[in-house]
């Protein structure tokens, strides 16, 4: 490999993608009862900005929160007529966040008035979960 080229793979600001050939996440799309409610705790408790918001052709707002390189999109119930049209990825695990404060992130949480459960250390990091109000489940987990 050419020094030039090694040293364009160690840019940080370049996409993860064009730093590496492995896979990513590039988004997570979630069904949630609002939006804008999920959003503003996303921003809250992970620092995302809202990337996208835009109107989908059966009326529904959609929004896109996340970072730079990924995002989440949340979008809100379909209407009843296709709502089993579109019923899919039941059940959804979990949504795993890497955090670098895991102390700080849990603060935010609560001050969502979410509450965090199964505090674990193991190797190589550390982690808790909560639920929001639609049920879904977020793994917070810190390697530092």
């Amino acid at each position: 490999m050419s020094p030039l080229h090694q040293l364009l793979l160690a840019d940080r600001r370049l996409p993860p993608a064009a730093r590496s050939s492995e896979a990513r996440v590039e988004h997570i799309n979630l069904t949630v009862s609002d939006p804008e409610r999920t959003s503003a705790m996303l921003q809250a408790v992970f620092g995302w900005r809202e990337r996208w918001r835009g109107l989908e052709p059966d009326g529904r707002i959609g929004l896109h929160v996340g970072g730079e390189h990924s995002y989440v999109a949340l979008y809100p119930p379909r209407p009843p007529a296709k709502a089993e049209v579109w019923a899919k990825s039941r059940p959804l695990n979990h949504m795993g966040v890497e955090v670098t404060d895991l102390a700080a992130a849990e603060g935010r949480v609560t001050a969502q008035g979410l509450k965090p459960y199964a505090h674990a250390d193991y190797e190589p990091g550390q982690r808790f979960y909560f639920e929001d109000w639609d049920g879904i489940e977020y793994e917070v987990v810190s390697y530092s």
